[in-house]
C-alpha cells in the first residue's frame, strides 16, 4: 500500500515542481488582465520581462517526461500572450520566438504550434529568421508519417523563406520536399499538396524573383508592430526591394510599390 502510494506521490509532486515557476506567475497575471486598460507602459515592460525570465527558466527545468505535458502549458500561455490585441498594441510580440523556444524543444512534432510559430514570429514578431531556424531544427524529429500532415511544415517553412528572406532556392527546395513528403499519402488533402507545392516548386525555378509578394508581406508587418526595431527593418526591406513608405497627411504609412516585379 505504501508503495502503491509513492508511485502515486512522486509524479505528482514532479509535476508541480516543473509547474511552480508558471503558478507564481499566475497572480501577476491575473493583475495584468484585470488592469491592463490603465496599465502603464512602464508596468507592461515589467511584466514582459518577468514572462521572458520565466520562460528562460523552462528552457533549462529537468521535465523527468513531462516534455509534452510543459509543451501545451507553454502553447495555452502563448495563445493568451497573442490574443491580447490591447497589450500587444503596445508592447509588440518580441515574445513570440521565446514561447515557441520552450514548445518545439519539449515537443517538435506539435504540429499546430508550427502554423502558430510562422504567424506570430516571422510576421508579427518580424523575425522570420528565427522562425526559419527552428522549423528547421524541428523537422529533424518529424517524417512523413509522423505527425499526420507534417509536410505541412516544409510548407509554411518555404512560405517564409521566399516572403520574408527573398531566398527562392531555399524555398524551392522546402516546396519539393513539402511535395515528396505529401505525396505518400492518398487522401484529397495530401494530395492536393503535394500538387500545389510541386507546381510551386516549379514555379519558383522559372522565376524566382518575387518583389511584389515580399514587398506585400513586410508591409502587414510594418502595420502590424509597434516596435520601432522592427519598423524600421521592415521598412529597410521594402525598400530595399524597390519599394517607398509614405506617410499620408492622415498620419498614416502607404506603400508604394516599384513600377516592375
Amino acid at each position: 500500500m505504501l508503495l502503491s502510494r509513492q508511485a502515486f506521490a512522486t509524479p505528482l509532486v514532479i509535476c508541480l515542481c516543473i509547474f511552480g515557476i508558471s503558478l507564481i506567475q499566475f497572480p501577476r497575471l491575473q493583475k495584468l488582465l484585470t488592469g491592463k486598460e490603465s496599465a502603464s507602459l512602464e508596468i507592461l515592460e515589467k511584466e514582459i520581462k518577468s514572462e521572458n525570465l520565466r520562460l528562460n527558466l523552462l528552457k533549462q527545468i529537468p521535465s523527468f517526461g513531462y516534455d509534452n505535458l510543459i509543451a501545451d502549458w507553454t502553447y495555452i500561455d502563448f495563445l493568451q500572450y497573442f490574443g491580447d490585441d490591447e497589450v500587444r498594441s503596445k508592447t509588440g510580440y518580441a515574445l513570440s520566438p521565446e514561447y515557441f523556444e520552450v514548445i518545439l524543444e519539449r515537443d517538435p512534432r506539435f504540429l499546430e504550434a508550427y502554423l502558430t510559430l510562422s504567424v506570430s514570429t516571422s510576421l508579427y514578431a518580424g523575425m522570420p529568421e528565427r522562425s526559419i531556424a527552428m522549423m528547421e531544427t524541428g523537422l529533424k524529429s518529424l517524417s512523413p508519417s509522423v505527425p499526420k500532415k507534417s509536410y505541412y511544415v516544409w510548407r509554411y517553412k518555404g512560405t517564409d523563406e521566399l516572403l520574408f528572406l527573398g531566398n527562392a532556392q531555399a524555398s524551392q527546395q522546402s516546396f519539393v520536399n513539402a511535395a515528396n513528403w505529401s505525396s505518400k499519402f492518398p487522401d484529397q488533402e495530401s494530395q492536393n499538396a503535394a500538387f500545389i507545392s510541386r507546381k510551386t516548386a516549379e514555379f519558383l525555378s522559372r522565376n524566382p524573383d518575387s518583389k511584389f509578394a515580399r514587398i506585400s508581406t513586410w508591409a502587414m508587418v510594418l502595420n502590424n508592430n509597434v516596435d520601432q526595431r522592427i519598423q524600421k527593418r521592415a521598412i529597410s526591406e521594402i525598400e530595399a526591394l524597390g519599394g517607398k513608405v509614405v506617410q499620408t497627411p492622415e498620419g498614416e504609412q502607404k506603400i508604394i510599390f516599384p513600377s516592375k516585379d
